[in-house]
């Protein structure tokens, strides 16, 4: 019983594929946030852990109470988003495709959170990051094939550090593979690099983020939900899980890695200020949120005692962020193609006010445990740094709501019910959270009381400058002119040095064999990336029937 629990879990979206080819993307892919269901319940009854050496040595399912909230906001947020997507992939003639790389994707991520082996999650993390890339193409054109590129070159970059560090984080252990033995053994500073620049490249925080503000507008409004609200998130994850609690080494760096946390709040609300689309200011806010989960890292780092308050600390935060994030992507989506009502609006400034840090939502809660944190290592200057981050965040917010009315269409139709509806839900989340978590209830409460006003202070304040920015009439487009890309210049290279432009081939006589092998290659380089993913996870699902 407790193997079929996880089977669920990990086969659904094998199944739900499944019934996609057999049943067709029109009727079936309504259903495919189905494929979630199991991982949510998975959340309230967690099956016990299961040994799986027939995999490999130390492979291993669990989930623990951290756990269980990553996998409960992640779960929750590709429901959501695949009941927004269905939709919008109505009349598509490559929603197969789409969804091929979604639930990839999906599957990966419900595996690498599961995972309580390195193997595991290595293969659940490259499962997930490399389908991302077949979501930020999928629209095709110039903009999704640039972000594609880089995406990928990046995601293989990542892929080819983390396995290094792995590897050496297995051979300091002496052959262990369990996560929770390697928290016990000293890292080195080669191994603890690999790890941090191989994971943040898909974290996305300062200065590894090129490749967010390119794939967010490229990307579909329900990829772009889970790439910035579950996806990232699953290089903060693996950090904390891959990198031990009580270590020298790490004690030494907090500070640094805290001066970087600091660094990409800022550094995110300066370049979203003057972008000129809705998701890229949503992708650099992103790149600003992740600040606060690095600083978390930090902390705990800086105090390993505290590191079950900080771990705890650490999910809420990824929580809050994940659901408010995704909800806000989804809500731009609909803005770009719908006319919205003023209930629509209304939805959606519920999220937006949650990333702000307002009272009664959870953005609040989460913010108040964190300024208690920094008040207690450093003191309250920065607190009051973390507070005009939050004014910043604020910013963001009013640029995108700008944005987002100067760009909606006035012709449009509204959108469904049943689109709006589940995206709704998602914004409410945003007010439901911090009451429906015991963990954040009494912050909660305190954001209503006696820290009022350090929270409404930074809200009012970006009020003021946007006020001032606007009657200004700042001109953003020169600045955005000026910006360097070197992401994009560093990627063509990479481009012309790998793919040098080639004559026509010279026509000569093959054997009859040879056209059923361009055949077949054919076959494969269309989804490379999508098939190279299934077989990964067929592998993984015929290992497990025979450890059964």
């Amino acid at each position: 019983m407790n193997a079929l629990a996880w089977f669920s879990i990990l086969g659904a979206p094998l199944l739900a594929w499944c019934g996609l080819r057999i049943g067709g993307t029109e009727r079936v892919g309504a259903w495919c946030w189905l494929a979630c269901v199991p991982a949510l319940v998975a959340c309230w009854l967690p099956p016990a852990g299961l040994s799986l050496p027939a995999l490999w040595p130390g492979a291993e399912l669990g989930l623990d109470d951290n756990a269980r909230y990553w996998l409960g906001f992640s779960a929750l947020l590709w429901a959501f988003a695949s009941g927004y997507a269905a939709f919008d992939l109505k009349n598509d003639d490559r929603s197969l495709r789409f969804w091929t790389f979604w639930l990839i994707a999906m599957g990966g991520n419900f595996l690498l959170l599961v995972a309580q082996d390195v193997a595991t999650f290595y293969v659940g993390f490259s499962m997930m990051s490399l389908a991302g890339y077949g979501l930020i193409v999928h629209l095709g054109g110039p903009a999704p094939r640039q972000a594609g590129r880089i995406y990928l070159q990046l995601a293989i970059l990542g892929e080819l550090l983390l396995f290094s560090g792995i590897m050496l984080r297995v051979h300091q252990g002496d052959g262990m593979m369990a996560l929770s033995g390697l928290q016990d053994v000293a890292i080195t500073p080669l191994a603890a690099i690999l790890l941090l620049v191989g994971l943040g490249l898909k974290a996305g925080f300062w200065p590894l983020h090129v490749w967010l503000p390119l794939a967010h507008p490229a990307a579909p409004a329900g990829a772009s939900a889970v790439l910035s609200g579950a996806m990232i998130k699953a290089g903060i994850y693996g950090l904390w899980r891959l990198l031990p609690g009580a270590e020298p080494l790490l004690q030494q760096w907090a500070p640094v890695l805290l001066t970087l946390a600091f660094v990409s709040m800022f550094f995110g609300v300066l370049m979203g200020v003057v972008q000129a689309k809705p998701k890229t200011v949503l992708a650099y806010s992103s790149v600003s949120q992740m600040g606060y989960l690095l600083a978390i890292l930090a902390l705990a780092w800086l105090h390993p005692d505290g590191r079950g308050a900080m771990g705890i600390l650490l999910s809420l935060f990824a929580l809050h962020h994940g659901l408010a994030k995704g909800a806000l992507f989804m809500g731009a989506g609909l803005a770009s193609h719908y006319r919205l009502s003023w209930l629509h609006w209304l939805l959606m400034v519920l999220p937006a006010l949650a990333l702000a840090g307002l009272p009664m939502t959870s953005g609040s809660a989460v913010k108040l445990l964190l300024k208690e944190s920094l008040e207690d290592s450093f003191g309250p200057l920065l607190v009051f740094t973390l507070s005009l981050a939050s004014t910043g965040t604020g910013l963001l917010m009013l640029r995108t709501f700008w944005l987002m009315r100067q760009a909606r269409p006035h012709t449009a139709a509204f959108p469904a019910a049943g689109q709006w509806l589940p995206w709704a839900l998602l914004c409410c989340a945003a007010i439901i959270v911090p009451w429906a978590v015991v963990d954040l209830r009494q912050h909660s409460l305190y954001g209503l009381t006696g820290a009022a006003w350090s929270l409404f202070w930074p809200a009012l304040l970006a009020v003021a400058i946007g006020y001032l920015a606007h009657r200004s009439r700042l001109q953003t487009a020169r600045l955005r002119q000026r910006l360097p890309a070197p992401a994009r210049r560093l990627s063509l290279s990479i481009k012309r040095l790998t793919q040098p432009r080639l004559g026509p081939p010279p026509i000569t006589s093959a054997p009859r064999w040879r056209l059923a092998e361009r055949v077949l290659n054919r076959f494969a380089a269309r989804e490379a990336v999508g098939m190279t993913g299934w077989l990964l996870l067929t592998m993984l699902l015929v290992g497990w029937v025979m450890a059964l």
